[in-house]
C-alpha cells in the first residue's frame, strides 16, 4: 500500500531533476491515462466526458477531467509546482582558476540551504534550443552521471565555520567541473554531445545543478522517505495519483502544476499568470457556455493549492508553534495564517475536513509561530486570477529547501486518498451556504 506509492513517488523524483522534466514525466503520466495534449496556439475542441492537457513554457501543466452532466457544474482543482531551490548555470559559465581547475559559474534559485550542496556528486539538466535548419526546438537534456562538485573549504583554512559562516553564492557555491585538462568551450561542447547536436546548434540554455543522491527509506521501521525536492514533488506526485483516481461527472475536474513558485511566481507559467484562468475559460467556451456560466460555475469551485509543511524538527521543537505543529507520518497539513500568507479560512477547513473524515485520511493544522516569518505558497497567487474556495495543505517535512528533504512513507498514501475522494465527492460536499 504505501510501499507502492513510494516507489511510483522516488521513481517520478528521479527522472525529474527540473521543473521542465517534471512537467514532461506528469504529462507522460497523463498521455498512459488517456489524455489528449492541447496546443495552446491551436484550436481547442473539448468535450464532455473527455480528457485533456495543456503545457505552458514546457515547465507548467493543466490537466482536465471533464464531466458528462454540466448542466451546473464547476471547477474542482488540485495544484502543485514544479520547480525547487537550485542554482542556475549562467550563460558564459566556464571560469578557468590558475589553469588547473575549471569551475561553472551560477546564480541561485529560490532559497536553499547551500550548505547541503557541498561535497555530493552533482549534475546538470534542463532545456536547450537547438536550431533545427530555419526552425527552432526546445529540447530537454540531463547529463546523467556524476559530474560536478562543490567542494568544501578544510577547516583548517576556515577554524570558525563550525561557529557560524555565512556563504557567499559567487564565491563558495560554484561548482567544479574539470581539471588542467579542461578548456573553454568544453562545457557546451558536452551538452551538444548530449544532444547529439553540432555545437553550433546550441542556441539557448535554461540549465539548473541537480543532487544525484539516490532516494532513502529508513528509520527504525523504515518510515522516513529522503531525496530531493521532496518540495513539491512530492505533493505533484501525489495529488496526480489522486486526480488520476477520482473524477465528478458533475465538474471539470483539474490537474495544476505551476513552475516558479520557488521565486514568487510572477512569469508566465507561473501562479500568478494568465494560465490557469485561460484554460478554464477556454474550457468553458469549448463547451458551448458563455461568460455568466463560468462565473457561475466558479463561484462554486475550489481549489486545493498542495505545497509542503514543515514538521516538528526532533532537534528545535521550539521553532514551531506549539498548539499548531505537525509530525511526519501523522497525516495532511492543513495551513493558515492571519495575514493571508495560506488561503484556508473556515469555510474551507470545514470542507476539506469533512473531505478527510469521508476518506479516513488524518489531518493536522499548522500555523507559524507568531514572532516568526513563514513562508507562503501559490494559493492565494493563483485566486487573484480566478478567485473560489481554496485551503493550502500539504505534507509535512524535515529539512525543506535543502538538497536533500525528509518526508514520511505513510503521508503520501494519505495524500493520494485524499485528493482522490476530494474529485470523487458531489458538488454539494464541497460547499458552504452563504450566511442568511
Amino acid at each position: 500500500m504505501y510501499e507502492e506509492i513510494v516507489s511510483g513517488l522516488t521513481s517520478f523524483i528521479g527522472k525529474s531533476p527540473t521543473a521542465f522534466h517534471a512537467a514532461a514525466n506528469l504529462g507522460a503520466i497523463l498521455y498512459e491515462n488517456g489524455y489528449q495534449k492541447l496546443d495552446e496556439g491551436e484550436k481547442w475542441e473539448i468535450k464532455p466526458g473527455g480528457r485533456y492537457y495543456v503545457t505552458r513554457n514546457d515547465s507548467s501543466i493543466i490537466a482536465m477531467n471533464v464531466g458528462e452532466q454540466l448542466e451546473d457544474y464547476c471547477f474542482k482543482i488540485a495544484a502543485s509546482h514544479s520547480d525547487s531551490p537550485t542554482f542556475k548555470i549562467k550563460e558564459n559559465a566556464e571560469i578557468q582558476v590558475r589553469d588547473k581547475y575549471m569551475k561553472l559559474n551560477t546564480e541561485g534559485y529560490g532559497g536553499m540551504l547551500c550548505a547541503t550542496w557541498f561535497d555530493r556528486p552533482l549534475s546538470v539538466a534542463g532545456r536547450v534550443v537547438v536550431r533545427e535548419g530555419k526552425e527552432y526546438a526546445a529540447k530537454l537534456v540531463n547529463a546523467d552521471r556524476d559530474l560536478l562538485l562543490i567542494p568544501n573549504m578544510a577547516i583548517h583554512m576556515n577554524r570558525e565555520v563550525n561557529k557560524g559562516y555565512s556563504y557567499n553564492n559567487q564565491v563558495d557555491m560554484l561548482p567544479l567541473f574539470g581539471g588542467s585538462g579542461c578548456r573553454k568551450g568544453d562545457f557546451k561542447r558536452l551538452i551538444a554531445e548530449e544532444l547529439g547536436v553540432e555545437e553550433d546548434a546550441v542556441c539557448g540554455m535554461d540549465l539548473y545543478l541537480y543532487n544525484r543522491m539516490k532516494p532513502s527509506v529508513w528509520g527504525a521501521d523504515k518510515e522516513f522517505i529522503s531525496c530531493p525536492q521532496l518540495d513539491d514533488l512530492q505533493c505533484a506526485y501525489t495529488s496526480l495519483t489522486g486526480f488520476l483516481a477520482g473524477a465528478d461527472d458533475h465538474a471539470v475536474n483539474v490537474f495544476a502544476c505551476f513552475d516558479n513558485e520557488e521565486v514568487g511566481s510572477g512569469t508566465k507559467q507561473g501562479a500568478a499568470s494568465t494560465f490557469l484562468h485561460d484554460t478554464l475559460y477556454r474550457t468553458n467556451l469549448c463547451l458551448g457556455k458563455g461568460e455568466e456560466e463560468f462565473y457561475r460555475a466558479a463561484s462554486k469551485s475550489f481549489m486545493l493549492s498542495c505545497d509542503n509543511a514543515h514538521a516538528v524538527h526532533p532537534n528545535h521543537p521550539e521553532k514551531t508553534d506549539e498548539g499548531n505543529c505537525v509530525y511526519i507520518n501523522e497525516g495532511i497539513v492543513v495551513k493558515s495564517h492571519a495575514g493571508q500568507k495560506y488561503t484556508s479560512d473556515a469555510v474551507s477547513i470545514a470542507v476539506f475536513r469533512g473531505i478527510c473524515e469521508e476518506a479516513d485520511v488524518p489531518l493536522q493544522f499548522f500555523a507559524n509561530r507568531s514572532d516568526m516569518a513563514g513562508g507562503s505558497t501559490l494559493g492565494n497567487i493563483a485566486m487573484s486570477q480566478v478567485s473560489m474556495n481554496s485551503i493550502d495543505i500539504g505534507l509535512p517535512q524535515l529539512a525543506m529547501h535543502s538538497s536533500f528533504e525528509t518526508a514520511g512513507v505513510k503521508d503520501s498514501y494519505y495524500m493520494v486518498r485524499a485528493v482522490g475522494k476530494f474529485f470523487d465527492s458531489p458538488i454539494e460536499a464541497i460547499s458552504v451556504r452563504p450566511q442568511q
